[in-house]
């Protein structure tokens, strides 16, 4: 592979990470593990057993997790801590064919990551002001949908898969400045004779 489609998938899992990181960790170790991807040298860890254990069992809870309008909001506040340096680790390390950490890569994925988190945990936060939880519920799915798709994508049409993670996170600011603006655009004040 080249280098720019190396930055390319880099880019796709940092973003990933900021949606679903242990589904994307797992999804990836999983990969490793089986043979169905020659990991870059530095990815190699997320093939590990443990990490692989630890991953899936954090992959399921945060699956129900998200489920819940309001523990998603909690779950989202605190995974920000996981979200982004996973996202940083996860580009630098696909770029990085001996295992150092570049860090301008470390940057690149850092910032990707904390965008779609950004993105993701904003529109949730909408969502919940809904009392319905069927939008919930659909946004989450969406999103593991989304996540799994583009693990399965991205290793083999890297520029697909970041023209779909683009498309997918301007549509996502696009739309929650609409509703932002709808939810609390000044209402003019009335003028009295």
């Amino acid at each position: 592979m080249t280098d720019a489609h190396l930055f390319a998938i880099g880019v796709v899992l940092a973003w990933l990470a900021g949606i679903r990181v242990y589904m994307t960790v797992f999804g990836i170790g999983l990969a490793g593990f089986f043979g169905w991807l020659d990991l870059p040298q530095a990815l190699e860890v997320t093939a590990s057993p443990w990490v692989m254990g630890v991953s899936g069992v954090l992959a399921a809870t945060e699956f129900f997790a998200d489920k819940i309008p309001g523990v998603d909001s909690l779950w989202d506040l605190l995974q920000t801590l996981a979200r982004v340096p996973a996202g940083a680790f996860l580009a630098a390390a696909t770029l990085s064919p001996d295992g150092s950490l570049g860090a301008g890569a470390l940057a690149t994925g850092a910032g990707v990551a904390l965008t779609s988190h950004l993105l993701k945990s904003g529109s949730r936060a909408l969502l919940n002001t809904s009392p319905e939880p069927v939008t919930n519920w659909t946004a989450s799915l969406t999103e593991d949908v989304a996540t799994v798709g583009g693990l399965a994508l991205v290793f083999s049409y890297p520029w697909v898969a970041l023209a779909i993670a683009v498309l997918i996170s301007a549509t996502m600011a696009a739309g929650l400045w609409w509703l932002w603006r709808k939810l609390f655009r000044r209402r003019p004040k009335p003028t009295h004779p």
